[in-house]
């Protein structure tokens, strides 16, 4: 048994699930933690898009009665047809563009300098966003608007850069566009679950030959680690939110991305190794 390997999994398998959902940039935490834990090259590529269904899955648990609803209203119910037309039209923008430039982006922008940027950057908008006085438009994801959607499906392209977080760009673009902090954040878990999937399964199959028989324990370990943390987060959250705004999640970003410039800066962690 590889005890290294299998530490790794766990390790990356509870940052993967503790962060995927929360507006702090999952990927960003993963390029950062892999980098320290020297768990790259193509093997961790492979190991990521586990680890990412592992977590995914634990949201569509999380929501399978609404899931369940809503498939089952396709035919009979206007407001299933509404909110489901509004999932395809948000997730149409990072597919497009997601193929036009995902290798240029995981080429040049993943690597710690980048993600530490995205960071502070993300957590000074969510103040901006939190503390700016807005009407409430949007009390529920059965309210939102087919406009509303696009927007935030353009948002969620912010997410392509690395450290600046999917969830982050998807819930404070619904802030900003009249949305409550309980629909945008559950519009954002909806919303993962055609983005993640879609991105996971054109990786997967871009990159089918580097998954190897011999690498199944540690992936389905990473796989349930990722799982069980991302179920803790999806619930703690929406416990959260529903008394508390997300400065909390802004201040933690500008803290951690100034932690990662200051090492960088006094040559205490050697980044240079994490590029790509």
């Amino acid at each position: 048994m590889d005890i290294t390997a299998n530490a790794s999994a766990v390790i990356l398998g509870v940052v993967e699930g503790l962060t995927e959902f929360l507006p702090v940039s999952s990927t960003g935490h993963q390029i950062i933690v892999a980098d320290l834990l020297n768990f790259g090259g193509e093997r961790a590529m492979a190991f990521n898009i586990i680890i990412q269904l592992g977590a995914i899955l634990a949201v569509v648990w999380a929501f399978r009665r609404k899931i369940f609803t809503t498939v089952g209203g396709l035919r009979t119910q206007p407001a299933s047809r509404r909110f489901t037309a509004n999932l395809v039209i948000a997730f149409l923008p990072a597919v497009v563009l997601g193929v036009l430039f995902a290798d240029i982006i995981h080429e040049y922008l993943f690597n710690p300098i980048t993600v530490a940027v995205a960071l502070i950057v993300g957590g000074c908008v969510m103040l901006w966003a939190e503390k700016r006085n807005h009407a409430v438009r949007v009390e529920e994801v059965d309210d939102m608007r087919w406009s509303d959607a696009l927007k935030i499906g353009f948002a969620q392209c912010l997410a392509m850069i690395p450290g600046t977080s999917r969830s982050g760009s998807t819930i404070i673009g619904g802030l900003l566009f009249g949305m409550s902090r309980t629909a945008a954040t559950e519009f954002s878990f909806f919303l993962a679950m055609p983005t993640m999937v879609g991105a996971a399964v054109y990786s997967g199959y871009k990159y089918r030959h580097l998954f190897v028989a011999a690498d199944l324990p540690v992936f389905a370990l990473g796989f349930v680690v990722s799982f069980v943390f991302a179920m803790i987060a999806v619930r703690g959250l929406l416990k959260f939110i529903a008394s508390h705004s997300y400065a909390v999640f802004a201040y933690y970003r500008i803290a951690f991305g100034l932690l990662i410039l200051m090492t960088w800066h006094f040559h205490w962690v050697d980044w240079s190794t994490a590029q790509g």
